[in-house]
């Protein structure tokens, strides 16, 4: 596997969506979480998505209950609380693990290709991967970074 464009990831309704429809845009990636202390973050992810979606920007979130299960159990009461509390209109999938043997396959290429500050692990909720138009992951960034501080970095990639 090269680019995120060779994975499959699946959707809020189970079926498979394969990355390369998003093949050119540049993409912000990130595990998400709706009852977490960074659960606002969803409203500056949805505002950088207003602001630069005409520009070729898509956010794939990915809902996470591993770091103290702080996910619904129900992917519709996720997608719901998503739309109805920050506006989320961005690309949401499935849960998934990001961690350990049942590892979703593309968060463990994203770790390969941008390890963390100590480990390749993902610390915690809201991780966020900046990819550019050919599917190289660029940057990594670690949680309590606020979606504003990426802008910058997407600007010189868009």
């Amino acid at each position: 596997m090269s680019t995120v464009y060779d994975f499959e990831v699946k959707t809020t309704n189970g079926t498979l969506k394969s990355l390369k429809d998003f093949e050119g845009k540049t993409l912000i990636i990130v595990n998400t979480a709706s009852k977490c202390g960074l659960t606002p973050q969803f409203q500056g992810l949805q505002e950088l998505y207003d602001k630069y979606k005409d520009q070729g920007l898509v956010i794939l979130g990915f809902p996470c209950a591993q770091f103290n299960n702080q996910e619904f159990e129900d992917i519709a009461e996720t997608t719901s609380f998503c739309e109805l509390n920050y506006g989320v209109s961005f690309p949401m999938f499935g849960k998934i693990d990001v961690n350990g043997e049942n590892a979703d396959p593309l968060f463990k290429y994203l770790k390969e290709e941008q390890k963390g500050l100590l480990s390749k692990a993902i610390k915690w909720n809201f991780t966020k991967f900046l990819v550019d138009k050919n599917g190289k992951v660029v940057e990594r960034y670690a949680p309590q970074t606020e979606p504003v501080k990426i802008e910058d970095d997407l600007k010189k990639i868009l």
